[in-house]
């Protein structure tokens, strides 16, 4: 019978042991390239984000007109005017600006917009200069990364600058299966991918959109990783130490 419970308990202690291991850099490492069971992702060309129904278009008009100055600007003196005011996007796709009848932008990029826009007033205001710019230049980044909206301050904002603006990656967040929520014709598109192979430079998940929601969840296995290899060693000490006092007390 005694030599069924050392059986047991040296088992039991071995298991534990097995169970528990340290992360390493094939597991947590980024821009991996020598890793061969690591996925390969295709390159694919940037796209510049398109405006949607509900963005909200920061306008800015630049005239030398007297006339709109003094409407505008409620007849102040100053007739260089330089105004700027925020503009939500209809549902029909349009949006509504001052002396304009209603502009189509959803489905153009911001350039895009800022041009037609432009050309519309110089329809009215020869000297006319338009500046569009999003006002909703955030992202979401929820899980084991830390939480928090943040501004999309550049354009071709990174996955690795988006991430680092919240924290780093802990250790225990589950690099094989990163999530970005983002809508895709009106409708929300859920992209998984391995953010650990280099393969993910210029990748169709390399860049971070306005309104996109980051999502890293934990590792199903991080509950038995220890962050160092001391903190490993120690635990199979420890487990020694137990094991010998109990089969001292057992003998």
């Amino acid at each position: 019978m005694n030599r069924m419970r050392k059986i047991y308990i040296f088992v039991t202690v071995c298991f534990v042991c097995c169970m528990s291991s340290c992360y390493n850099y094939r597991n947590t490492g980024l821009l991996q390239e020598k890793n061969k069971s690591l996925p390969v992702y295709e390159q694919a060309e940037y796209v510049p984000y398109k405006i949607r129904v509900n963005d909200e278009l920061i306008y800015r008009l630049i005239t030398k007109d007297e006339t709109l100055a003094k409407v505008i600007s409620s007849g102040g003196n100053s007739y260089n005017l330089n105004y700027t005011n925020s503009y939500k996007v209809n549902s029909d796709g349009t949006v509504d600006l001052p002396f304009l009848d209603s502009v189509e932008v959803v489905g153009k990029t911001i350039s895009e917009a800022e041009a037609e826009v432009c050309r519309r007033y110089r329809e009215l205001i020869p000297d006319a200069e338009v500046k569009l710019a999003l006002g909703n230049k955030t992202f979401t980044v929820i899980g084991d990364i830390g939480s928090g909206v943040f501004n999309v301050y550049k354009d071709k904002l990174t996955i690795f600058q988006a991430l680092s603006m919240s924290g780093d990656l802990a250790l225990s967040g589950d690099r094989k299966h990163v999530r970005i929520i983002r809508e895709t014709n009106g409708k929300p598109e859920i992209l998984e991918f391995d953010i650990r192979p280099n393969s993910i430079i210029e990748s169709k998940y390399y860049y971070v959109y306005p309104n996109d929601v980051i999502y890293v969840q934990r590792s199903k296995g991080s509950f038995y990783k220890m962050n160092t290899y001391s903190s490993f060693i120690g635990l199979i000490t420890s487990s020694l130490s137990l094991l010998i006092t109990v089969l001292y007390y057992i003998k």
